[in-house]
């Protein structure tokens, strides 16, 4: 029993299932917190009537022809499509003011939407699942890391909103992972997520660095025609139309700390430091202010240019590199740089699943999204209670929110994961270069496979 208990500790089994065990009690506990309280506990959404929003008021400007110029949407056209297919036109009636919150109405009526938003959660689940066991030998490996994937906060926080990142989820998984076979499909399902969620073309663009050229050609192209046909179907959303309102969504300020909730990035809490909103400088000084300030910045181009130089490293021996790595440094190097919601480390998480229990850079990022993955906040404050009507049960209740350790943490530990993987990417081609040489001699081995005219060199023949 006892060599058991070191055998596993040692290949990490039992750190990983203590992990998944945390996650799990964590859900059950958001559930329970739901049912008796009828609101979820923090980290979700603070706003308990705003239940399955991103969901249903996409949902109701899909049939209305005002998404890009009235509600200023940044979604291309085809979340627009697939809502319109997948929802019922009769619980969308038409409001003669403008309400961004419109199709809250509808989430007793639309059961076609509930179910396609239910059955992508569970899909999901399901896709992680069959990608992490295809590379897992190892079943009792494999279970707690889709645990991890399939029921830790970032999925249950985008169930929570409704978000399209469930639809974006499994093409992202279906393109990048190794269910499918068919390159066409998976080239297929890499534009649709680029069109689902527009960031996930960082995800593409590092396989150059693997010299799949025609893979990330495939790729662009898809995604061009996925617009254009869901362009055509919808009839508005325009590339000036969407990089408009991105711009006019960038360049709005921090409405209150309540930004912070659940921020994947410092972006935020920066935003709270300039003091027009809030009295940052009375609270915490003018130094230490002036210090965050300097601070926070250098640490997120810290990281950006680690995940450069590792892209550098990563081209001049491909071969070392799994391409899962560097489509998921790319999807890092993407979400570090832009706030896009708690529910985008789902991504990151998949494919840090998929690597090995071996090193410390590699063990380092599993543990740190097992931790991300815990549906709970440690409070360290409490805040004034308030009177909030919710979805559930359609009643009224008192709130409590509570000042959390989370806002100020997670962001700190999703920049740590891509530093980690990116350290680690370079230390082991730096390895091999000390085993192999500088000789350059893989590149026409590995140009020659998509070139046919370049030359193979001739093999050293044998004593």
């Amino acid at each position: 029993m006892t060599g058991f208990l070191i055998r596993n500790l040692r290949n990490g089994l039992l750190i990983e299932w203590a992990l998944a065990s945390l996650i799990t009690v964590s859900a059950l506990y958001s559930l329970w917190h739901l049912w008796y309280y009828s609101y979820l506990p923090q980290p979700f959404f603070y706003e308990p009537s705003d239940l399955f929003a991103d969901w249903f008021n996409t949902s109701y400007w899909a049939r209305d022809e005002g998404s890009y110029d009235v509600w200023a949407t940044l979604y291309p056209p085809l979340s627009f499509v697939f809502l319109d297919i997948f929802g019922i036109d009769a619980c969308y009636p038409r409001v003669r003011a403008y309400d961004p919150s419109a199709g809250l109405a509808a989430r007793g009526c639309d059961w076609l939407g509930t179910v396609t938003l239910f059955g992508s959660f569970f899909l999901s689940g399901y896709v992680a699942w069959r990608i992490i066991r295809k590379l897992n030998t190892n079943i009792y490996r494999a279970i707690p890391r889709t645990i991890c994937v399939a029921i830790g906060w970032p999925m249950l926080d985008a169930l929570e909103r409704g978000n399209l990142m469930l639809v974006a989820f499994v093409c992202f998984a279906l393109a990048f992972g190794p269910i499918l076979k068919s390159a066409r499909l998976r080239w297929l399902f890499a534009g649709l997520a680029v069109n689902f969620k527009v960031y996930l073309i960082a995800s593409i663009m590092p396989l150059l660095f693997k010299r799949k050229w025609l893979w990330v050609e495939g790729a662009l192209i898809a995604t061009i025609l996925v617009y254009l046909v869901s362009f055509a179907i919808l009839g508005r959303g325009t590339p000036i139309e969407i990089v408009t309102n991105l711009t006019s969504w960038s360049q709005l300020g921090t409405a209150s700390p309540l930004d912070m909730w659940f921020s994947t990035t410092y972006k935020a809490f920066l935003a709270l430091l300039d003091g027009e909103v809030f009295p940052a400088t009375l609270i915490l000084g003018s130094q230490t202010v002036d210090r965050l300030q300097w601070i926070l910045p250098t640490l997120l181009y810290s990281v950006q240019a680690t995940i450069l130089i590792a892209f550098a490293f990563a081209w001049y021996r491909p071969e070392v590199i799994s391409h899962y790595r560097l489509v998921n440094l790319g999807t890092m190097l993407a979400l570090i740089t832009s706030e896009a919601g708690g529910y985008t480390p789902a991504f990151f998480t998949l494919l840090i699943m998929l690597e090995k229990w071996k090193g410390f850079g590699r063990i380092y990022c599993i543990v740190m999204c097992y931790l991300l993955a815990v549906s709970f906040d440690i409070p360290i404050d409490q805040a004034q209670p308030v009177v909030r009507d919710t979805a559930i049960r359609n009643s009224t209740v008192i709130v409590t929110f509570y000042v959390t350790i989370g806002p100020f943490i997670r962001p700190a530990l999703i920049l740590s994961i891509p530093f980690a993987l990116a350290l680690t990417t370079i230390r082991a081609v730096w390895l091999d270069i000390r085993q192999q040489g500088w000789s350059e001699r893989w590149r026409f081995r590995n140009d020659a496979a998509l070139l046919p005219w370049i030359r193979r060199p001739e093999p050293p023949k044998s004593a």
